[in-house]
């Protein structure tokens, strides 16, 4: 769908942990070494002719998804690392990064999380994807970030934007991903989330535009400024618990009263 996820939405495996000893890379049949399966070893000037084209075919085209998941991955060096350590020295972060949880169609009880109560984390997850037409399933798996343990980081991050949407209360629309983009931004500090955030606008009705500057932006800044890392949830143990009440443990004020 077009208009489902239509901007800087990275798209959419739970990483496997290696067999082998830590440190000991994988070798491709192309001779390269990986660092897990999937990964593409790269140099920094590779890196940088691919965050640079990436850039440009999402700015160009904000529904090539795959490049906006390449531009993440390239340009995310020094947030990756501080998000890890972040999720390492929270208790809740770390159980996360040691069992490493995947959000996916078959890790995720869907008749279970219908079943629940309005109002619920996983009632109003459920909602969010079936009303929207989307899937955690469409999550693309990390390729460039020569770490196995921030390629989970952003697999991670990727996973649970579709919660953020559900917490945010924002739908999939251009400004609702505008909208979600300043809060993780503001949260993660990914180079990507910030283009997102800055670019994204330009394609908006001036109404919206003006929505988005007086409601909307100022309460996603205030909010990932006070919230707590988002990382550090592990919202597969949280889906029976009500969304303002895990709003208000995390710090996410109550979304403005406007139409999105």
């Amino acid at each position: 769908r077009r208009d489902a996820a239509p901007f800087w939405d990275e798209t959419h495996r739970r990483l496997p942990r290696p067999s082998r000893p830590a440190g000991d890379p994988l070798r491709s049949s192309e001779g390269c070494y990986q660092l897990y399966p999937g990964h593409i070893p790269t140099s920094p000037l590779q890196k940088a002719l691919l965050a640079a084209g990436s850039a440009l075919m999402a700015l160009c085209d904000p529904y090539r998804h795959d490049m906006v998941a390449v531009l993440g991955e390239t340009t995310g060096c020094l947030a990756l690392p501080n998000l890890r350590d972040k999720m390492k020295h929270h208790p809740e972060g770390y159980r996360i990064l040691q069992e490493r949880p995947r959000i996916r169609l078959s890790t995720l009880d869907m008749s279970k999380l219908r079943g629940l109560p309005d109002g619920s984390l996983g009632r109003e997850y459920v909602r969010f994807l079936e009303d929207n037409k989307v899937s955690p399933d469409t999550r693309m798996p990390p390729k460039f970030v020569d770490d196995e343990e921030l390629a989970y980081v952003i697999q991670r991050y990727r996973e649970v934007h579709d919660l953020m949407h559900t917490l945010l209360g924002m739908p999939t629309n251009m400004l609702g991903e505008v909208v979600v983009k300043w809060f993780e931004a503001v949260q993660t500090g990914l180079p990507m989330c910030v283009l997102g955030a800055a670019f994204g606008p330009v394609r908006l009705s001036a109404r919206k535009l003006q929505v988005l500057a007086t409601e909307l932006v100022p309460w996603a800044i205030r909010s990932g400024r006070n919230a707590s890392c988002i990382l550090n949830v592990y919202y597969e143990q949280r889906w029976e618990q009500p969304v303002e009440s895990l709003r208000e443990e995390i710090g996410i004020f109550p979304p403005p009263a406007v139409r999105v």
